[in-house]
Order: C-alpha cells, then structure tokens, then sequence
C-alpha cells in the first residue's frame, strides 16, 4: 500500500477514534436523541442533491439506515449520557466484529473458522470481567450496568447494519458515499419524533443562542469529518485494496478512543476494567489474525 494510503486509513483511525470524545462533550449541552438528529441532518443536507442515490432496493436502503444510523447511535447515545465512558464505549462497539460472525452463519449460512469461535469466547469472558469490575467500582470509574448493555446493543445495530450492507453490495455496484448520505435520510424523523417525546423539558430548558462553540464544532465534527469524510476515505480504501489490509486498521479506533478520552476528558479505568478490555481486544486480535496460523483446520459444519 502506498504511503498516501495508508497516511489516510490512520487519519479516518484518528478521526473515528476522536469520534467518541466528541461526542461526550458534545451530549454537555444536547440530549442524545436530539444530538443525533441534528448530526444525521446535517449529514443528509444539502449532501442529498449533490450525490445521486444508491442503487439498490429500499427496503435495503431502509434496513441500513435503521440499523446503522438509528438504532447504533441511539442505544450508543443513550449510553454514553448514562455514563459509559468514551474510551470504553470505542472499544465494546467493536463487540460489532463478532455479532456481524453470529447474523452472518445464522442469516446467510457463512461458515465460522477456530479462530472466530476462540476470539468470540475470549471477548465476551473480556466483557464479563469489564462488567463486574464496573458494577464493583465504587469510585468514579463505575459503568452503570444499562450503559454497557446498551454500548453491546449499539454494536449489535452496528452489525445488523454489516449484513444489510453486505446484502445491498451483493445486488449491486454502490457507492459507499451515496449509500451514507441517503441512508442518513432515514433516522432523520424517527430521531426527532422520538426528541420530542422524550426530551421535551431538556430542549424547553436549551436556550439555542447559548450552546458554545465546542458543541456546534462536536456536531460539524459528527457530521462531516466523521461521517461524509470518514466513510468516504474508508470506502474508496476498501474497494482499491483487499479487505485483509484494510479491515485489521479498525483496531486502532479504540486504541485512539481510549488514549483521547484519557488525554482530553481525564478518564480512567480500575485495574479490573483494564484487564477486562485488554482480554476484549485479544479476542479481536484472535478473530482477525488468528485465520493465518498454519496447522489449524477450519470448524464448520458439514
């Protein structure tokens, strides 16, 4: 891979790995529900008369955008205003790597390796151990148990998302940019539907002439770095070189993700938590380079 490309799969790391920062400083001011339909608004306009739509059904088109754009950054949201830390929530997202594993044998007969069985065995002993040490932290590094749980059910969006994704590229050549943008228009009404519902004296109580320029900052950020650029950058990589090179550089967003919070939000984790997340991350490891180990047969079922 030339230095250019791969100069640009690390920036689209640091960008998704700031990502979370972002949008922890971002939830001071605006509530979850209303933050994200601000952010896929502003991804969707004017970007929507500008790129052509995708070619593909809509009910594939309305599958991802539930999926991905809704349901991932509701339940990611909700959890990170309940009191998910930032690090810690880049790295349980990635809990989305061996979802995609399970909805893939169980919805489109895909055939599982050792090394997705063992990865997927050790991530979830890893995340075990993250929720016992959170719930047995009485200092300021205890996870309330909703927000992991709703961190594990935005990954598990995420990877419903995967799979309508992996369907919609099957039936048809579509361009990843397009399918961001439009999709985008999905979560749009339901975001704000669900705002208004739920949310109503925290936006009663928001004086919009006093939100601070660090929050309209967080949503252009959300929105156009993180969304329209990351996954613009990200897919062109993607369709130019084989998945293998490309994929195992996600395992740097929660590197990122961690150290950031750490830096810029002074978060800290307890030693059982840090040992819980680094058996999270070996799983990972396990599941994407464990396939190269010589001499082990493939588990799948005859």
């Amino acid at each position: 891979m030339p230095f250019k490309d791969l100069l640009l799969a690390l920036t689209v790391v640091l960008v998704w790995g700031l990502n979370f920062v972002v949008i922890k400083v971002a939830l001071y001011e605006l509530p979850p529900m209303l933050l994200a339909g601000l952010r896929f608004s502003l991804v969707a306009f004017p970007a929507v008369f500008l790129v052509k739509p995708p070619k593909t059904p809509f009910k594939y088109l309305l599958m991802y955008g539930m999926a991905i754009c809704f349901g991932q950054f509701l339940l990611l949201f909700l959890a990170i205003n309940l009191g998910m830390p930032a690090g810690l929530a880049s790295l349980v997202l990635q809990m989305q790597a061996f979802f995609t594993i399970m909805l893939g044998v169980w919805l489109l007969s895909e055939k599982l390796r050792w090394n997705h069985i063992v990865g997927i065995i050790t991530a979830s002993l890893g995340m075990a151990l993250l929720a016992d040490a959170s719930l047995g932290t009485a200092n300021s590094s205890g996870i309330p148990l909703i927000a992991i749980v709703l961190t594990l059910g935005a990954a598990l969006s995420w990877a419903l998302g995967n799979i309508s994704n992996k369907l919609i590229m099957r039936d048809a050549n579509v361009s990843m940019l397009s399918l961001v943008i439009w999709s985008a228009l999905v979560p749009i009404v339901p975001f704000f539907l669900c705002s208004f519902i739920f949310e109503a004296p925290q936006i009663n109580a928001i004086q919009l002439s006093k939100i601070s320029s660090k929050t309209i900052f967080a949503l252009i950020y959300l929105a156009f770095i993180a969304t329209i650029v990351g996954y613009a950058i990200w897919g062109r990589l993607l369709s130019q070189y084989e998945t293998w090179r490309i994929a195992p550089l996600s395992l740097l967003v929660p590197v990122v993700g961690i150290l950031s919070a750490a830096l810029l939000l002074g978060e800290t984790l307890s030693t059982g938590q840090l040992l819980g997340a680094l058996i999270i991350i070996f799983g990972l490891l396990l599941n994407i380079f464990g396939g190269y180990i010589k001499g082990v047969r493939r588990l799948s079922p005859k």
